[in-house]
């Protein structure tokens, strides 16, 4: 049986590890074998490189280098899980992947996203998500989430409204250029509306795989 890979993109405060619960946990409640992973990160390297990115403690690190940086985390996320999980027709869920990568550092930093693309393709060996769902939040809104739930922003979240304001714009703009594969969801529904539109996308990718 084929392999699925879903994809979970947004802002921090989106709702993303909420969604990537309640879809890991029904799956597998339906026999299904799921891999749920995070980007950067899914790796030992992985996990380290993300230390480095999301790292509060005044390391600056030019766009380009962080461009890298996420390259090389994914690059190692890919061979070493992704991919071999794809193989064995297991269902991959992702937090974050190239998308991202796009709108953050393609759009709100400004190297491009179509260079963005063509570097994450190159990465990954071509490798494009079947699903990738959109949490669609306000910067505002995801913040305040932030602040409820007790986590303090790492170095990216502490970029000025007017970046994270690039960033929801990109991902729109993103969702917009890939209709195909993006499903764009009001992340400030409820949990359980946002989750029923979820569980239906993917049992009909899944009948059809």
């Amino acid at each position: 049986m084929k392999g699925l890979f879903i994809t979970f993109e947004g802002l921090d405060g989106s709702g993303k590890t909420t969604q990537i619960k309640l879809l890991y946990n029904y799956l597998s409640g339906k026999g299904y074998d799921v891999v749920s992973t995070i980007e950067p990160g899914g790796t030992r390297l992985g996990k380290k490189i993300r230390k480095i990115l999301l790292n509060t403690k005044g390391v600056e690190i030019s766009p380009k280098a962080e461009t890298f940086l996420f390259l090389a985390s994914r690059t190692e996320l890919v061979s070493k899980v992704i991919v071999p999980a794809i193989n064995e027709g297991k269902i991959i869920i992702c937090d974050r992947f190239f998308d991202s990568t796009m709108a953050y550092q393609g759009i709100a930093r400004g190297l491009g996203k179509e260079k963005i693309l063509d570097m994450s393709l190159w990465a990954t060996g071509n490798l494009v998500p079947d699903i990738t769902f959109l949490l669609s939040v306000k910067p505002g809104m995801g913040e305040k989430r932030k602040k409820v739930s007790g986590l303090g922003p790492d170095r990216i979240e502490r970029e000025k409204a007017s970046f994270k304001k690039k960033v929801f714009d990109g991902y729109l703009d993103l969702a917009r250029d890939f209709p195909e594969r993006f499903t764009v969801i009001n992340g400030e529904k409820d949990i359980n509306d946002i989750f029923r539109i979820i569980k239906e996308k993917v049992e009909k990718k899944l009948k059809n795989r």
